[in-house]
This record gives structure tokens, C-alpha cells and sequence, in this order.
């Protein structure tokens, strides 16, 4: 079978023409297939995905790679200017609002790039091999205590997990945050990114949602209630927080949160220095 037939065997598997997997790009481009997908995790691109996890580029991907690799191997640009130039141009196009998938693939680049098995990581976050390899697919959303052991392992922050190219933009309007799905009923929203000293974020917890373990870090924390109530535990002492409340906490205690209520909280939830 030729290559042609190959990519569009691959394309039509999805339900379109025209996509090529990630072994025929790499070829076009001049470029391996680990570089294509460290580039996806610095959210260069962001190809679609069949339901068996395979890659599928499409025709815009192709040509944004292509000057992509122009811009590496004539100019000597590292990936987070390449990121710059490319948005300036108007080529790269906004990732998903879903941030699952760009959360599984830089999970797998960070494990990939250390050389480390699923059952080493998963071993050292207190999790199993078969949750870890659907959270690398997309497949299932960890809670922010699972997040915090897999990034302290890591040695990396939050910041990693949502878009770490990206410079301060100042404005942030609503519909531009950056979205992460920290295991069921909560969701984060980065409202400041790019060499900030605080991590700002909007939290929006469900109904008897909440961070699931208990974990610590270095730094403090603010929180102002926006709507809802808040339970939230440090080591033995638990308080509840409602609407119009602020809370003020030194990170290195064990602490561990829930929303109580009948209705989503949502939360104005301030790191400093940026955590995970």
C-alpha cells in the first residue's frame, strides 16, 4: 500500500478526506515524530484525534509545521517565539476549549521525555496504571489532589497544564480564559498567565464536588467566595464559606475543599508563587 492510500485509508477512517497521520507528516515536514508531538504540546497545534487516539492532521496543519520548521531551522526561533510569530500571522488557530486534551498530551510528553513507564508515575501519585493511561488519552479528568502529586512529580506548576508559551496578554476577556477540568464538577479558569509571581484563578465546583485528596504546597493562598458556599479543611479545622466571604491560608498546610450547597460555587482562588 502506498503512502497516499495509507493517509487517506487513515483520513477516511475518521470520517474525512484529506488528513494524514502523524508518520506521513513527519515525512512531508522533515521533522520526527517526537518533535511533532512536543510541538502539539506546546500548543503549537492541535490535531484531531480518532476515537482509537490516533493523530489526524489536516491540510492547515501541514502548511502551519511547515513554517513552523522554516522558522526553527532558517531563523534559529525556539518554539515560544515560533508560538509568537505564527499568532501574529494570523496561522495558528486557538486550541480547543476543552483543555482535556491538551491536559493528556502534556502529561504523556512529561512522562515520554523522562523516559518513565505508566507504572512508575503512577506508583509515585498514588493512582492506577489503567487511570493514568485513559487521564494521557483524554479519556478521564483527574481531581486537583492528583494533578498536585503528578506535577510535584514532575517538578513543574499549573501553568504547564494549561498553555506555557504564551506571554501576559493584561486583558483577559472571559470568553479567552484558559479552561482545565479538574475531575468531576470542577473546573478551573486561569485569568492571568505569562511570568506572572501570582496564579489567578475562577474556580466553578458542582454540588458535593471537591479537590479529592487532601495536598500541600509551598507558597499562600487567597480566596474570595464570587457565589456559593465552600467547605474547606486544614488539617483538623474545617470552615465553611459563603457568598461575600474571604479566606487567607499558608499552602504548606494539608488542606482539602468541597462545595456543601445546592448550587455551583464559584470561587476568585489566588496562588502565589504559581502552585503545582
Amino acid at each position: 500500500m502506498s503512502r497516499g492510500q495509507s493517509a487517506k485509508n487513515g483520513s477516511s477512517g475518521n470520517g474525512g478526506h484529506g488528513y494524514l497521520k502523524i508518520g506521513d507528516v513527519a515525512r512531508r515536514v522533515g521533522v520526527s515524530a517526537s518533535v511533532l508531538r512536543s510541538w502539539e504540546t506546546l500548543g503549537l497545534l492541535h490535531p484531531r484525534r480518532t476515537r482509537s487516539g490516533y493523530r489526524l492532521y489536516s491540510p492547515h496543519d501541514l502548511k502551519l509545521l511547515k513554517r513552523a520548521r522554516f522558522l526553527r531551522g532558517a531563523r534559529g526561533l525556539n518554539p515560544p517565539a515560533i508560538v509568537r510569530i505564527l499568532k501574529e500571522q494570523g496561522l495558528l488557530r486557538p486550541a480547543p476549549r476543552n483543555g482535556a486534551a491538551a491536559l493528556g498530551a502534556r502529561l504523556r510528553h512529561l512522562r515520554r521525555s523522562r523516559k518513565l513507564s505508566l507504572a512508575a508515575v503512577a506508583a509515585e501519585a498514588g493512582i492506577s496504571v489503567a487511570f493514568l493511561s485513559a487521564l494521557e488519552r483524554s479519556r478521564m479528568s483527574a481531581s486537583v489532589g492528583t494533578l498536585r502529586k503528578l506535577a510535584r512529580f514532575y517538578g513543574v506548576n499549573i501553568l504547564s497544564f494549561f498553555d506555557p508559551t504564551e506571554e501576559n496578554p493584561h486583558l483577559v476577556r472571559p470568553a479567552e480564559r484558559k479552561r482545565l477540568q479538574a475531575g468531576r464538577g470542577v473546573r478551573m479558569e486561569l485569568l492571568a498567565w505569562g511570568n506572572t509571581v501570582m496564579e489567578p484563578h475562577l474556580f466553578r465546583i458542582a454540588p458535593r464536588a471537591g479537590s479529592g485528596d487532601s495536598y500541600s504546597h509551598d507558597g499562600e493562598e487567597f480566596l474570595y467566595m464570587v457565589r456559593g458556599q465552600l467547605q474547606i479543611s486544614l488539617e483538623d479545622r474545617a470552615f465553611r464559606l459563603a457568598t461575600g466571604d474571604s479566606f487567607y491560608f499558608e499552602s504548606n498546610t494539608p488542606h482539602r475543599w468541597s462545595n456543601p450547597g445546592k448550587q455551583e460555587a464559584w470561587v476568585l482562588w489566588v496562588n502565589t508563587p504559581p502552585t503545582f
